[in-house]
């Protein structure tokens, strides 16, 4: 656990329970039908023992077997409430439980949509599974049982010690003297507990990000043969939540027989007590028995706390990873009142950017330049030079640190960041597949998309060449990550995708890397097609997919060192002309 992580953790500490509680508005009204059937069900639960012992004074005094027996029928009725109220509690708080907990879910998956790329770059994926599904479900028990049965147990202990108050004041005081050792091991199971409930908390979502990325890349672990080394990290790995499991139970197996012990001793001293009493006359038989039944019904719901704490703990400290995840601020803030371009044009300035992802670390140093509706530019330059950087910052996918960037003139801090991205088509080098099929990957579930559409734009990138092909054409099942196609294959997809959404700007990074010479010279004449009346942009390490650019732009260490035609540019001999002579000498 990081120590920013852990620092803010202690933070919200005492905020957490109160949060937690306010999920549970909605659901006031049954929540307090539940409170109202726990004091119903602990009343009766009360009563059970001196009717028990009622019997017990009967039978011993020779009452007639018609008073025995009517004591028994009102025992059995008590019985049969209990069950039907606690029936009826158990369907209430678990509809309750399960409601809270989708809507729990439901809005941390939400906030996680929202947060920037930034976020996604330094958290790994194997954390956000956890905080979406195991530690989410860990508050269920919290909310479905642990916070009334709290109330139950804490009402059933104050109602059984003044009962046993009322029923002989010296014998409920003899049994009232374990009560202080009891109280200091809970205190002192309840800070313990916590603490090792967190650790094993951070030692899951350890394992699962360990795991997301592993079996992410299995198929570089299966290339170089490196089974045995990532089993013994993994070994590593279950190790420690292995032993932060073991710590919990340890604590748990301590504190619970220390407090059954207890019990024992304070049984020990009413018997002892109570008997005294019997034989000189004090109180009845019946009276010791319900006592001892008192006495046994005391300790339990102790005994439950113990538990109930422990789960309790577990879904603090759940809880307190969650919030970590809500409380991130999207650092792309929507503006209060955004600027509604209806019909983007495409002209694209940046005037004097800078950029950069940490710090003053720069990615772009003061890049201008302007790009008129329908004009395609392309840039160039060796890794890390800033091209992808700005083409991110277009979409907004990150906020630069000085200058501007204008479309239509209009800062794109003040247009909405959905209205924005719609107008963007954007097609990467690595494309990624959903789970599904193939008309369903180029539609991403936008139903404003016909069929006609899907197929229309699987023609221009001739991607339904190979879709006509395989069994079930356009239905045709996707894999996870779509791995039974070709790279080519997904990039033909990525864009038709692209397409399908019909943007005023085309936005492409290195989109034909991943395809062979004879499938690009296909898409080459679609693309100049597709790319009459949108603003292109493109970045290519290949330097024949852009010589057709109305701009070449040369980036060197985040500065814009060259720019012009192709031809222009070679004239320069200056760096693009460089790039270009290294190209044609590798193909040679």
């Amino acid at each position: 656990m990081s120590r920013k992580e852990t620092e803010y953790e202690k933070s919200i500490h005492g905020s957490v329970f109160l949060r937690l509680i306010k999920y549970m508005r909605p659901y006031v009204l049954w929540v307090i039908l539940a409170f109202l059937l726990v004091l119903v069900i602990t009343g009766l639960e009360l009563l059970r023992p001196a009717l028990l012992g009622k019997a017990v004074d009967l039978f011993a005094d020779g009452k007639e077997y018609g008073k025995i027996k009517n004591t028994a029928i009102l025992y059995m009725i008590i019985l049969f409430l209990s069950f039907i109220c606690n029936m009826a509690q158990t369907w209430i708080l678990q509809r309750t439980g399960q409601n809270i907990i989708y809507n729990i879910r439901q809005e941390v998956f939400e906030h996680i949509h929202q947060l920037p790329l930034r976020y996604f770059d330094i958290t790994p994926v194997g954390k956000l599974v956890t905080r979406v599904t195991n530690d989410v479900e860990a508050l269920h028990e919290m909310y479905a049982n642990i916070l009334v049965k709290l109330l139950k147990n804490g009402v059933k202990i104050i109602g059984l010690a003044i009962v046993m108050l009322l029923i002989n004041v010296k014998i409920a005081l003899y049994s009232f003297l374990v009560l202080p050792f009891v109280f200091a091991f809970t205190a002192c199971f309840k800070k313990v507990s916590r603490a090792t409930y967190r650790i094993a908390r951070s030692k899951i979502t350890a394992l699962n990000t360990y795991l997301s990325e592993h079996l992410s890349g299995m198929k570089l672990i299966q290339i170089f043969a490196r089974e045995q080394e990532k089993n013994a990290e993994f070994k590593q790995k279950s190790r420690e939540l292995y032993g932060a499991n073991y710590r919990e139970m340890m604590v748990f197996a301590i504190f619970r027989p220390l407090t059954y012990i207890l019990s024992i001793i304070a049984l020990v001293i009413i018997i002892a007590s109570g008997s005294k009493s019997v034989l000189n006359g004090a109180i009845s038989v019946g009276t010791l028995y319900t006592l001892i039944q008192y006495i046994s019904s005391f300790f339990e719901p102790i005994q439950e706390l113990a538990e109930q704490f422990g789960t309790l703990q577990s879904a603090m400290a759940s809880a307190e990873k969650i919030f970590t995840v809500l409380d991130e601020e999207n650092t792309i803030q929507p503006p209060e009142n955004p600027v509604d371009l209806s019909s983007i044009q495409g002209r694209i300035e940046f005037d004097h950017v800078w950029f950069a992802y940490e710090g003053e670390n720069w990615i772009l140093k003061d890049v201008s330049f302007v790009m008129e509706p329908g004009q395609s530019i392309a840039f160039v330059g060796a890794t890390g030079a800033g091209k992808s950087s700005i083409l991110n910052l277009i979409g907004r996918y990150y906020d630069i640190q000085k200058g501007r960037i204008l479309i239509d003139g209009v800062d794109i801090r003040q247009i909405d960041t959905d209205q924005l991205r719609r107008a963007i088509g954007q097609v990467q080098q690595d494309v990624f597949l959903f789970t599904g099929d193939v008309a369903g990957n180029i539609r991403l579930r936008d139903e404003t998309i016909t069929e006609s559409q899907i197929e229309q734009a699987a023609d221009y990138v001739n991607a339904s060449h190979f879709i006509h092909q395989l069994p079930n054409g356009f239905h045709e099942p996707v894999s996870e990550r779509g791995a039974t196609f070709s790279a080519g294959q997904r990039q033909l997809l990525s864009f038709a995708r692209t397409l399908a959404y019909d943007p005023k700007i085309l936005v492409m990074d290195e989109a034909t890397a991943n395809i062979d010479t004879e499938t690009e010279s296909l898409i080459q004449e679609a693309l100049s097609t597709l790319m009459k009346g949108r603003t292109t942009i493109m970045v290519a390490h290949r330097l024949s997919t852009i010589q057709h650019a109305d701009q070449i732009i040369v980036m060197h260490k985040g500065r814009i060192r060259e720019r012009g035609t192709h031809q222009e540019l070679l004239s320069y001999n200056g760096i693009y002309q460089k790039l270009y002579q290294l190209q044609l000498e590798g193909e040679g």
